[in-house]
């Protein structure tokens, strides 16, 4: 119970003023302890601790007020300033550069696309959660210059209270040649999913597919962990000249099935480890969000069957969790033959 309390309130302050009021919190005690310690002697573990809890600033600021002139100490502010610097640096990005949109552009090749398309554009984004109608607006009129065929979704909506419904007014705003298509995430409700994207001009790929161009077949799978994604049964319309793309929110799908005749599989899901130490995704070692540890943490891996599997960041907003060195993406693929 107490923990629960805990969690919630962190949620509902913020990860990130919950640490920042902890970081001004330690500085100032540790300022303090070294003016102190000028007139009062106090232990020198204590002022350790304090210096290395990422109150190396405050620590530095008071050796310099009282004049300390031992190098050792002068060093140990040296490595608490070091200490306190990463935390602020991953604070910084989250509040700046985490929150712009990077547009990825990537050129693909492959023998089994079909020549005459080669140049095709297709647009993959995932994960939108909580994001606002108005950064979705914005995405979407970026997308519209910049000469797309095809857009695909990835699942996960946030279904709390309809929210989903002006994420996907939004997207069905984007001009394409082919259309939008999308596939479920864990986070949905498919049947209201399903529903409102019909409404909406939006088709759904439900364990099935369908020709997009001669020598195009687009697939995709239910999510893991809602219900029984199916690999064979959604590609089981290709021909076996087609390039095969396939959409499956969850990347783990591809090496619990085989994916023997399919050329690409593009997924989300691990957010990118949301969040992460400068890139490194170490919250999904822990194996709650993917068996397979930081495989598919983000861009290009490979199946168990060694079909290339792309898996994109997120481009919304997971509710009060922060992105740290993980940005919000739209992807691009040119696609062209080899």
């Amino acid at each position: 119970m107490l923990l629960r309390f805990i969690i919630n309130l962190i949620f509902r302050i913020g990860m990130i003023e919950l640490f920042l009021a902890f970081f001004v919190l330690i500085n100032v005690a540790a300022f303090s302890l070294y003016a102190i310690s000028k007139h009062r002697r106090i232990n020198k573990n204590v002022l350790l601790l304090f210096s290395l809890a990422c109150g190396g600033i405050g620590a530095y600021l008071g050796m310099r007020l009282i004049k300390h002139k031992s190098k050792a100490g002068r060093l140990l502010a040296l490595i608490g300033v070091t200490i306190a610097l990463v935390p602020l640096t991953h604070i910084a990005h989250a509040l700046t550069l985490d929150k712009i949109v990077r547009y990825v552009e990537i050129e693909f090749y492959s023998e089994n696309w079909p020549v005459e398309l080669n140049g095709y554009r297709i647009a993959f984004m995932t994960d939108f959660h909580i994001i606002s109608d108005e950064s979705m607006k914005g995405i979407a009129s970026e997308l519209n210059k910049r000469n797309i065929d095809l857009l695909l979704l990835g699942g996960d909506f946030s279904m709390t209270g309809g929210h989903y419904q002006g994420t996907l007014r939004e997207i069905s705003q984007i001009v394409t040649t082919d259309g939008i298509f999308g596939a479920e995430g864990n986070h949905d409700e498919y049947v209201q999913l399903f529903s409102a994207k019909e409404q909406h001009g939006i088709a759904s790929l439900d364990n099935n597919g369908l020709h997009v161009r001669q020598g195009f077949y687009l697939a995709g799978v239910q999510d893991l962990w809602n219900r029984n994604p199916n690999i064979s049964e959604a590609i089981k319309g290709a021909g076996s000249d087609d390039f095969v793309l396939l959409l499956s929110h969850n990347p783990d799908v591809s090496m619990q099935q085989s994916t023997e005749g399919v050329d690409l599989i593009l997924s989300g899901h691990t957010h990118g480890g949301q969040i992460t130490f400068f890139g490194f995704p170490m919250y999904l070692l822990r194996g709650t969000v993917t068996h397979y540890g930081t495989l598919f943490a983000y861009g290009f891996a490979y199946s168990a069957d060694d079909i290339p599997v792309f898996v994109s960041r997120h481009i919304g907003v997971y509710y009060s969790v922060p992105r740290v060195f993980a940005r919000p993406e739209v992807v691009i693929f040119t696609m062209n033959n080899k």
